[in-house]
């Protein structure tokens, strides 16, 4: 049996929990409704990561009617359902230290939601309509709220690898959802198979590699909690995953951009044009 998709998951809020879903549309970029939302600083709009604000994690957001309503929910804090403002008042928001133009608020109800759960004033933007935001590497493609690229591609083999190091060190293994990947592919001829995938098809989209994906302290978050539960596993990927390109971060998964916009299911089967067909991996240094 081939390379399938194995499962699919958009982020609705950036940093905060993920929605499954069997069959997701692709659009220039990103999976439809993936991190349309970003929380932000409300003196200087400046995006809220997981990296310094863990408890993001433990927030639950819900997209219903099609987007046009958000639910959000946290234990201990209720929920709350907001009717998706598209067109409102717009604040100048950035991301790592670089403006991306404005957003669109969603109100007082939803800042004062995030301020409270989060414990930091805080508030709720929307890309605007005609956001328009490069990405960056090989196939750079289009971004909304993402750090900086459309999907995150990872395979069950690499997780699977990973694990099998990481209880050999003696440690407990972690879920595929500390990395927080939009499409995980079951199949893989191997562990990191993903690194060298220069073009994948699954239903009717298309996707180009960009760069693989760096990690930082947000696997070493548990999603379920909200709380910092590391060092795993970033640990034992220091120990077999540096990346000398990319001034020693650890890797894991892929990032892509959408090269073809269409629809793809879990259970469709993937098919993948690998380097070394003719072409060089960009995680090596040109000869």
């Amino acid at each position: 049996m081939g390379m399938t998709v194995h499962e699919l998951t958009y982020y609705p809020v950036k940093g905060c929990a993920g929605t499954s879903v069997a069959r997701a549309r692709a659009g220039a970029a990103g999976l439809e409704h993936d991190r349309v939302f970003m929380v932000v600083d409300a003196v200087d709009g400046s995006f809220r990561s997981q990296r310094t604000t863990p408890a993001m994690a433990a927030v639950r957001p819900e997209v219903r009617e099609g987007g046009r309503e958000l639910r959000l929910d946290a234990d201990g804090a209720g929920e709350l359902v907001l009717e998706v403002d598209p067109a409102g008042k717009r604040i100048p928001v950035s991301l790592f230290g670089t403006a991306v133009g404005d957003a669109v608020d969603q109100g007082d109800p939803a800042a004062e939601w995030f301020s409270e759960v989060l414990g930091t004033p805080s508030r709720l933007v929307r890309v605007r309509e005609g956001f328009d935001r490069d990405g960056w590497g090989e196939t750079p493609g289009k971004v909304n709220f993402g750090d900086a690229h459309a999907l995150l591609i990872a395979s069950l083999a690499s997780l699977d690898g990973l694990n099998a190091r990481i209880e050999e060190a003696g440690g407990s293994p972690v879920p595929m959802n500390r990395f927080r990947p939009n499409i995980v592919l079951a199949g893989c001829g191997a562990p990191h198979d993903e690194d060298l995938m220069r073009r994948i098809r699954a239903g009717s989209a298309e996707f180009a590699h960009s760069v693989r994906a760096m990690r930082c302290a947000v696997p070493m978050v548990d999603q379920a909690t909200g709380l910092r539960a590391g060092p795993e596993p970033v640990r034992t990927l220091a120990t077999y995953r540096r990346e000398p390109l990319y001034d020693n971060k650890v890797s894991f998964g892929l990032k892509a951009a959408v090269l073809r916009e269409g629809v793809l299911s879990v259970g469709d089967a993937v098919e993948a044009e690998r380097y070394g067909n003719g072409a060089p991996d960009p995680g090596r240094p040109a000869s």
